[in-house]
């Protein structure tokens, strides 16, 4: 067993209307590393018949349990316990994004504290309340009231599984709802280290569930006819199809997706602050992230400089073992993503673009899914710069001036995210307004659970984080009245 392996308190139990019970069947995932291709550990697998008591038990935590009726503050003081006990396993949370992912160690464990805010943040929301007093045109007095959407299947990918996850699980439970979590079988770990934080907090039974699974049980999840909310992250292709299923009996449904966001450098841009903020953007998480900077837009006149540049910065990345205090990008996530990537990268080729550096496997590490970090020049109609790759590769496509490079980088299917590079504030503001993405920053690229992340296009429907992630997951509801009642003033 690797020795980095994270030890659950029940592997082989499935957590199920809040208890810990035996699954269905014999069935189990095995989860490898990416970096070495040893066996990490192995959990419960569910099936069908364990999504049904997952359902039912959420189901009926809804309509009859306790959760959706308390306040606010009651149900913030309970989050704020969960919060509290994620933030104590801090360290547990960034060995298993390392240990499945290959997200270097280091820079998991400078950011796994930070997961506790997530809690805090909507548990500050719910106290806050959900009632609006409004005065109508006719006169009287009207009531705008959110209410939990009711059963939510959050559907979570493998690439950062935490972060992913209490962007569904936090705000869900701060508006009242009752959670079935379906982690990817790459990356089970965290789902379920957070199911024993919120057993010991005291969260209510049948509230959250966390079901392990394929993604034939997602499908099924999706389908049973309890559920009222799903929010999914991932593919764009997965989205179209949950969404469809969706439509068909008009579930509430958010849906983040894909992306192949632009970085536009304008040419009063430093070429340090350049290297800054797209080699990060572009490398962490090895380039598994929806909102890399895969396009880096460049004028004709800076080209050659800023594609040396980044080439010299991509030859330095230190590629290893995510446990290595030196590596600052690890490996892909398995051997299928590693195949995908390396396709890509020969699809660039074959199409002409020009490869800069990178397009192979580092010849230090003979074992472990790993692939350097890649620039291509090219342009904006090959394959390269229309696809989401999901891998460390971005590609460097000239412009003749601005309007152009606002034209190209708004020719895409997605529009998730975006920057550009500049010593201008207004100008940065002004270019920001005219691209077709949900998120944009000057000069690289911010995270933040308490701002809304989501996508124009196909990059996904509705927002997570921010008030506007907890609005998605409640319906709104207007009562009438001759006059305000008691309680707001009446």
């Amino acid at each position: 067993m690797n020795p980095n392996a994270v030890e659950l308190a029940y592997p082989d139990q499935l957590f199920i209307g809040g208890a810990w019970v035996p699954p269905q069947t014999s069935a189990s995932i095995e989860i490898v590393s990416p970096s070495d291709e040893t066996l990490v550990g192995r959990v419960a697998e569910a099936r069908q018949a364990d999504v049904d008591r997952a359902v039912a038990a959420a189901r009926r935590a809804f309509d009859e349990g306790p959760w959706p009726r308390m306040t606010g503050p009651e149900r913030a003081a309970v989050l704020r316990r969960i919060g509290q006990r994620v933030g104590e396993r801090a360290d547990q949370f960034a060995r298993a994004w390392a240990v499945q992912v290959g997200m270097p160690y280091a820079y998991a464990a400078a950011t796994a504290p930070f997961s506790k805010g997530y809690f805090d943040y909507f548990a500050g929301l719910a106290e806050q309340g959900f009632e609006e007093l409004r005065t109508p045109a006719q006169g009287g007095a009207c009531v705008v009231v959110r209410e939990p959407v009711g059963v939510t299947a959050a559907i979570v990918p493998w690439n950062a599984p935490l972060a992913t996850t209490l962007l569904k699980v936090a705000p869900a439970l701060a508006a009242g709802c009752t959670v079935v979590v379906k982690p990817s079988p790459e990356t089970p770990l965290e789902a379920l280290l957070l199911a024993e934080c919120a057993a010991d907090a005291g969260l209510p039974d049948g509230v959250l569930s966390v079901l392990p699974a394929d993604r034939e049980v997602s499908e099924y999840l999706v389908r049973r006819p309890e559920i009222d909310k799903v929010s999914f992250t991932g593919s764009t292709a997965a989205g179209r199809h949950i969404g469809a299923i969706c439509a068909s009996r008009m579930v509430r449904y958010t849906a983040e997706l894909g992306g192949k966001s632009a970085a536009i450098v304008l040419d009063d841009a430093k070429i340090e602050t350049i290297v800054a903020g797209i080699l990060p953007n572009l490398i962490s998480l090895t380039g598994q992230q929806c909102a890399a900077f895969s396009r880096i837009l460049v004028s004709r006149r800076r080209q050659a400089e800023v594609t040396e540049a980044l080439a010299a910065a991509f030859r330095d990345i230190k590629v290893g073992d995510a446990f290595d205090a030196q590596t600052q990008m690890g490996p892909l996530v398995s051997s299928r993503q590693r195949d995908r990537v390396c396709g890509y990268i020969a699809k660039g080729a074959e199409q002409g673009a020009r490869l800069v550096t990178g397009g192979g496997r580092p010849a230090h590490l003979p074992k472990g899914w790993f692939v350097e970090p890649t620039l291509f020049e090219g342009a904006n109609d090959m394959t390269i710069a229309r696809e989401e790759i999901f891998g460390p590769v971005g590609v460097v496509i000239a412009y003749d001036d601005e309007e152009q490079a606002i034209a190209i980088a708004n020719d895409s299917d997605y529009g998730l995210s975006g920057a550009v590079f500049t010593e201008d504030v207004e100008r940065a503001y002004a270019v920001g307004r005219r691209i077709r993405t949900g998120n944009f920053a000057m000069n690289g690229r911010v995270i933040d659970f308490t701002l809304p992340y989501g996508g124009f296009k196909q990059s996904g429907v509705g927002r997570e984080g921010g008030v506007e992630g907890l609005h998605g997951f409640t319906e709104v509801k207007t009562i009438c009245l001759p006059r305000p009642p008691g309680h707001l003033g009446g």
